[in-house]
């Protein structure tokens, strides 16, 4: 009988720790919303240039500032049912974080209207979303 007790345990650390990965690529969910250009000045680079594969913040994760400089992966996962019925591209975009979208935001994070077309048709305007920090 105490054979079969580290087999047991072995299962059951394989499927936490599997559990675990997918949560972790999975990401957490919100939705997605765009901005235009001029992309300057922003709340965490001033004047200086960070490139189009940008985003702001919102409330949920901008925690005083503290989620400058840091980048996600989002990927589209449906409609919000405003706009386009099947809007994702079945792509993914990597961003950095380089302002603040301020109460009132409407997503979760506010991606630069190039990165969100990687994403998802903009004709969409707003997405459900997963994203994770890398």
């Amino acid at each position: 009988m105490t054979t079969t007790m580290p087999k047991v345990t072995s299962v059951v650390m394989a499927a936490v720790v599997g559990l675990a990965m997918v949560s972790l690529v999975a990401g957490i969910s919100g939705t997605a919303t765009f901005y235009t250009p001029p992309y300057t000045p922003s709340a965490c680079f001033g004047f200086q240039e960070q490139g189009t594969m940008i985003a702001a913040a919102s409330d949920v994760f901008w925690n005083g500032g503290a989620a400058c400089g840091k980048r996600y992966v989002v990927t589209c996962t449906g409609a919000t049912n405003q706009g386009v019925p099947r809007p994702c591209t079945g792509r993914s975009v990597t961003v950095k974080i380089v302002d603040h979208c301020p109460s009132g935001c409407q997503g979760t994070i506010d991606l630069s209207q190039e990165a969100f077309a990687i994403i998802a048709n903009p004709d969409a305007g707003k997405i459900k979303i997963d994203y994770r920090q890398v």
